[in-house]
């Protein structure tokens, strides 16, 4: 419970914490440390970052940039290091025949309805706003992601996985019920947030960690190469480019399939443990552990295998034109590197405004609906079958 043993800060003190060394954020007077969480935000630590040393709480109610449940005031009143005077309460303070009632904060009661008369008040600390924070409890919705979870207790409550041991063989030797898995895996856990949790917990470990930039790095390469083969055994450009980005077209199209009707399988899975394991290899390690840096790409190794029967679908279907089947494999691996790209960058980059609407509908997925939502590169095929998330209407203000 905050009391008079938290320290005053100066605004200045407050505005210098603001890197990822030490950042603090501030709602009205409360300052509270963030540090540990930069690292962890869903919507990366650069948004975090904007804000370090300066007051969050109009973008925390800004339902476009990203919902924020009683779960995250929560998180932040577990990490109230002290106050700060505002310039209003400042002012109220030198207004006031008590000043001591008022500072430093938290004001006693005759401070508080002062600071309320002189329209001071908000996120103002008080002994009962406190107490009403303190019963709150959390809830399973995206906020519950800005902590990191404790791993024993999750363990000891839901008696599921343990994040400190090697996860493969927990699932395979598990015993679990489908109903119970799905379930326990939908419900996203936090690691640290430097590291990945063991999978394989031996030398195969590796197999399963890839960075991002090794995505366009491996492919790019062998795109570039094919779509020039194909461009030079074309008659004309144009006929390059339409063939080329029909494959890009048809890219929106399998990577809604492939997140709905192969990762999301979950109503058709076999209730045995080949299937849930399988499950849990494929797609269900990333809802488990959603802000895993190095699990959010697919390892090329596992893409070879994916792509290989599309090659062969690809000259199959335009058998006429080895060229043709080129180009449009081509254009189709280039949307794959687009989208396992988005991908990462939705989970962990701030992106500009006219993509963050793309982030918010992506974590919507996450931490709310993952039986809806399959698009991550585009809402396009949501619509088009019906399984679009409804997004928070941002409120508009009447002038």
């Amino acid at each position: 419970m905050p009391s008079q043993t938290l320290p005053n800060f100066s605004q200045r003190e407050v505005a210098e914490n603001n890197d990822t060394d030490s950042c603090w954020v501030t709602i009205g007077s409360n300052v509270y440390d963030v540090t540990g969480f930069v690292g962890q935000h869903p919507g990366g630590e650069d948004l975090i970052l904007e804000y370090g040393g300066k007051d969050v709480a109009t973008i925390m109610k800004d339902a476009s940039s990203h919902s924020h449940s009683e779960a995250a005031y929560e998180y932040l009143d577990e990490n109230l290091i002290g106050f700060v005077a505002t310039d209003p309460v400042l002012k109220a303070a030198v207004e006031s025949d008590r000043p001591r009632d008022i500072l430093p904060l938290p004001p006693t009661a005759t401070g508080a309805q002062e600071l309320r008369a002189n329209g001071a008040a908000e996120h103002v600390p008080t002994e009962h706003a406190q107490a009403q924070a303190d019963e709150t409890t959390g809830m399973s919705s995206a906020d519950d992601l800005f902590r990191e979870t404790d791993i024993a207790e999750d363990y000891r409550k839901y008696r599921f996985l343990n994040l400190d041991k090697p996860l493969l063989m927990q699932v395979w030797n598990g015993g679990f019920t489908k109903d119970f898995y799905l379930k326990e895996v939908h419900r996203p856990r936090i690691y640290n947030p430097d590291q990945s949790p063991p999978l394989f917990g031996n030398g195969l470990e590796f197999l399963s960690k890839t960075v991002w930039w090794v995505v366009p790095l491996f492919w790019l390469p062998p795109v570039a190469w094919g779509s020039w083969l194909a461009y030079s055994g074309l008659p004309t450009v144009y006929q390059f480019a339409a063939y080329w980005f029909t494959g890009l077209g048809l890219w929106t199209l399998i990577e809604y399939g492939m997140h709905r009707g192969l990762f999301h399988v979950d109503k058709y899975l076999p209730d045995n443990r080949v299937a849930i394991t399988g499950h849990f290899l494929l797609h269900g390690i990333h809802h488990y552990v959603p802000m895993d840096k190095l699990r959010l790409v697919m390892p090329p190794a596992l893409f070879l295998v994916l792509a290989t029967p599309f090659y062969k679908l690809a000259h199959t279907v335009f058998y006429w034109d080895w060229y043709v089947a080129t180009a449009v494999f081509c254009g189709g691996i280039f949307g794959y590197i687009g989208y396992d790209c988005t991908h990462y960058f939705l989970h962990h980059k701030k992106l500009p405004s006219w993509y963050q609407q793309l982030k918010s509908y992506h974590m919507e997925h996450h931490w709310k609906d993952f039986q809806n939502g399959f698009g991550v590169t585009s809402r396009f095929w949501d619509r088009v079958f019906g399984t679009e998330l409804v997004m928070p209407v941002k409120p508009v203000k009447v002038s």
